[in-house]
């Protein structure tokens, strides 16, 4: 309407005026067949090079330019067809191939594939929504808002939904150890930053000629016939190339930031020497899990674990560490005030088919193990293993890491605080009863969540145990560590994670579960020890490198008749061993250096999800100044 003539009366037509109007009316459709392929073309392309970017390819130089066809998207002027429903599927379509190692644990887990993937796909048509929105209707270059936006949404998927913190863009620039210790400032979500924004001044500094026949657009003619005006449009001068000054202080900015990133991390680096701490005996058993527990393994999982603990003794290690949940034998606790009586009781409800005493619940036979054990290799005594609590209530069941220490028995217990969603509990179960029905879980399936962090204190060490999926979480371990320094002014020295990554059958599941490690310990300059089932076991010092052991113990290597493992890598192919009984022996490094993420957080992604919140939210406030805006 308002492109209409201010007079009165409509002029009159003729043939040639009536057929070229014809043919703008017919353009939009021929164009939004053409723009549907448009977008599947660009995302497609985003969607390889992302994957191509992390595990198991590992090429982390392509994330430097993945988002270009995605930005692209955003950059030019025309909405093309289809848009968010073909950004949606292309997103889901990419999360299914990525995370197609959930599948391995059951059949039943292609429903938590998909769900997962239906989930995380929503993340690309609303970065390029909130993208576009900044750029052409609230006039902030590509630059600036894309990194800013892709930063709150990783933030934001940290926690939404429990969180899932697995395959930031950061996380693809694992190797380039420089680059990656700003992470002790603003996480890994910093990294995230960087990447984007160059991805971002590539698309902004490319002429737009050059993006429209990247995309496979023949012309410029706009593809709604809102935006009829054609170049008189705001919408269309805006994005036009920028001036040759601009585009050179963008890339400066770009580049001059990626610098500075690689300067701070080599002073870093290089500010302190790592002292040496404890000696460990990581014990790495290689046993496939499901969802079904055979309890026949249950003798050869003890006997695998106790056979390579005992080899492991002739190196004097100082702590020996087993994997989440290898002591396959529980831990009965009850708490204090219990009779005898009222304990029966409670297990004749809660076990009925056992049959379980008091007498046999109160024996503390698991502990009396671990005990001899630690006592037999005079080594402080880390193991995973399931915790049943009785009291009033009822019993609770954990997932817990336990600790015993030699002449001294079991000295403390950490239950796990971030539970896996339909692997450790089912959410919203008693509000939707039918999200039950689509597991292969009945009754009161699921574990209780811890509440307390913990320290085991050996020797002269704080060791903070963390189990599984909780390394991937980096505002839960940071708090952890936060929280474990104030309430006994002395610094953590050593993380220990046990994982059992088993259910994913060597799958690239074990090196991304690897490489978020590594990232915790940057943000927390505190080395970590990772004893996980079927691999990848390890020592990652505070720098996120993983460290080469003294020593290995290979108990399959005569069996297989191969030679013994004595590198953490294939040298033929460069990849970790995984899928093998050993036990890595390494002298832990300390890590003297201090924290700004410790100390103060998330406030950078913070700060960017609070501008992903204003975006939304002033869309619908501010109205476009003219028709052509988005």
């Amino acid at each position: 309407m308002d492109d209409m003539p201010a007079t009165g009366s409509e002029p009159s037509l003729n043939a040639a005026d009536a057929a070229r109007i014809q043919k703008i009316v017919e353009r939009p459709q021929k164009k939004q067949v053409s723009g549907r392929r448009v977008v599947l073309r660009a995302a497609f392309a985003t969607a390889a090079m992302l994957w191509a970017a992390f595990t198991p390819l590992d090429w982390g130089w392509l994330a430097w330019i993945s988002l270009v066809p995605l930005l692209s998207i955003a950059r030019i002027p025309d909405r093309l067809g289809w848009t968010y429903r073909l950004l949606y599927l292309s997103g889901f379509l990419y999360w299914l191939i990525t995370l197609q190692w959930m599948r391995y644990g059951d059949p039943s887990m292609y429903i938590a594939l998909a769900a997962m993937a239906f989930y995380l796909a929503f993340y690309w048509p609303i970065f390029v929504w909130l993208t576009r929105t900044s750029f052409h209707r609230f006039r902030i270059p590509l630059f600036v808002s894309a990194p800013i936006l892709w930063t709150g949404l990783e933030y934001l998927r940290s926690f939404l939904f429990t969180g899932f913190s697995w395959y930031y863009l950061g996380h693809t620039q694992h190797n380039w150890v420089d680059l990656i210790q700003i992470s002790d400032l603003v996480g890994a979500y910093g990294i995230s930053f960087l990447i984007v924004m160059s991805n971002a001044v590539i698309t902004e500094c490319l002429p737009l000629r050059w993006i429209w026949r990247g995309l496979g657009i023949k012309s410029h003619t706009p593809t709604d016939e809102s935006q009829a005006s054609d170049a008189k449009s705001s919408t269309h001068l805006r994005a036009e190339d920028r001036p040759l000054l601009q585009r050179l202080g963008m890339v400066a900015l770009s580049v001059g930031l990626v610098i500075g990133a690689m300067i701070y991390g080599q002073l870093r680096r290089g500010s302190e020497a790592f002292p040496v701490g404890p000696r460990v005996s990581l014990v790495q058993g290689n046993f496939v899990a499901s969802l079904k527990s055979d309890r026949d393994q249950w003798g050869e999982i003890f006997q695998v674990h106790y056979h390579l603990t005992g080899l492991s003794v002739r190196f004097q290690p100082d702590l020996i560490i087993w994997p989440e949940g290898m002591f396959r034998y529980p831990v009965y606790e009850t708490q204090k005030g219990l009779s005898d009586e009222q304990l029966d009781e409670i297990l004749a409800e809660e076990f009925p088919e056992i049959g379980l005493t008091s007498d046999y619940w109160n024996s503390g036979d698991s502990q009396q193990r671990l005990s001899s054990m630690a006592d037999m290799t005079d080594a402080g005594l880390i193991v995973g293993a399931s915790a049943f609590e009785a009291g009033d209530d009822g019993v609770d069941i954990y997932n817990s890491a336990v600790f015993a220490a030699p002449q001294s028995g079991v000295q403390g217990r950490y239950h796990k605080i971030h539970r896996v969603p339909f692997g450790e509990y089912i959410p919203l179960r008693e509000q939707l009863p039918l999200i039950q029905s689509l597991t292969p879980f009945r009754g009161d399936f699921g574990i209780q969540a811890g509440t307390n962090l913990e320290v085991f204190t050996y020797k002269d060490w704080r060791l903070l145990p963390i189990i599984c999926f909780e390394d991937t979480v980096p505002q839960l371990v940071r708090q952890l560590v936060s929280q474990a320094q104030h309430r006994d002014s002395l610094p953590i020295d050593v993380l220990v994670n046990l994982t059992n990554d088993g259910w994913f059958h060597g799958s690239s599941e074990l090196d991304q579960h690897l490489i978020t490690a590594k990232f915790r310990t940057v943000e927390t300059r505190t080395p970590m020890v990772r004893a996980v089932n079927t691999g990848i076991s390890a020592v990652i010092d505070g720098d996120g490198v993983v460290r080469e052991p003294n020593d290995f113990v290979d108990l399959d290597a005569k069996r297989e008749e191969r030679p013994p493992t004595e590198s953490m890598k294939d040298p033929e192919t460069g990849r970790y061993h995984r899928q093998r009984n050993l036990a890595l022996i390494a002298d832990v490094p300390l890590d003297p250096r201090e924290s700004f993420y410790v100390r103060f957080g998330d406030w950078f992604a913070a700060s960017c999800l609070v501008a992903v919140f204003a975006t939304f939210f002033l869309s619908f406030i501010i109205r476009p100044a003219d028709v052509s805006s988005e």
